[in-house]
């Protein structure tokens, strides 16, 4: 498979590093919930500053770090940030952790995102398996690249099923990409939902479908932190994203830790 030039100078900085061997999974963490880092057990951290090639996030709520340690004896890796077109990234810049833990020879990957809800029976704070992606036939993955699927889907049913077995209630939905930085119209949002989109966002999308091309299991987990514009007449705020992460920090963090062991 073919990778971005980019990535070679951050594949030899990483391969000269004591990195653990037999990664179960790798953990993408969205706005508001790299809270989950503090899980992690005999963290080492390595900052996307010090990575030659290496991205770095400027959003708000992203650290900007690459998180080696385990979860209940797993060996695993969290990329604390991710990055979004938005902020001046190529669309492969922005599957720069799924080039990482594809590499590292990551078995699953779990990519979290915050979002907001279009479907009005969606509630802030609900947990929202991805099942599809619509992009709005946007050209996310890397041009000349061979065809391939999108097949994140067929985990669907296990990964709700892992949820409803910790108590968990998660909402099943399609995950509408949009490149941001800003809110969405009311227009667009009333479009998004005739389109059945259940939750919009700016991330993800090329995660998962860079994902699907790498052969790499892979699943999404929207957390709702907000209603999207003209679904309840409330201003859109950022900081609706940090209080809704906070509210449901331990269930994210548990759902997760369930996903590294069983899916």
């Amino acid at each position: 498979m073919s990778l971005p030039d980019f990535t070679n100078d951050i594949f030899s900085f990483l391969d000269k590093q004591d990195l653990p061997n037999n990664i179960e999974a790798a953990v993408i963490l969205g706005s508001g919930l790299g809270g989950f880092a503090d899980q992690i057990q005999s963290p080492s951290t390595i900052s996307y500053h010090n990575i030659p090639g290496m991205p770095v996030s400027s959003v708000e709520g992203h650290a900007g770090e690459l998180i080696f340690g385990e979860i209940d004896g797993r060996s695993m890796m969290a990329f604390s940030g991710r990055f979004h077109h938005y902020e001046g990234f190529s669309f492969e810049e922005t599957a720069t952790p799924v080039y990482i833990a594809n590499h590292l020879g990551a078995n699953k990957l779990i990519v979290s995102n915050a979002a907001g809800a279009i479907n009005t029976s969606f509630s802030v704070g609900d947990l929202m398996v991805i099942e599809s992606v619509i992009r709005n036939n946007l050209a996310i993955s890397p041009l000349g690249n061979q065809r391939h699927r999108y097949q994140h889907h067929q985990w669907v049913p296990k990964v709700r099923n892992i949820a409803a077995q910790l108590g968990l209630v998660t909402q099943l939905g399609n995950y509408m990409y949009v490149t941001g930085p800003n809110y969405e119209t009311k227009a667009e949002i009333r479009s998004f939902r005739k389109m059945g989109a259940d939750a919009v966002g700016m991330s993800t999308a090329t995660e998962l479908f860079e994902a699907a091309r790498l052969n790499l299991k892979s699943t999404a987990i929207s957390l709702i932190t907000n209603m999207s514009t003209g679904v309840t007449g409330e201003k859109l705020d950022h900081e609706e994203v940090k209080i809704a992460a906070d509210a449901r920090k331990e269930d994210f963090a548990k759902l997760v830790k369930a996903l590294i062991e069983k899916l």
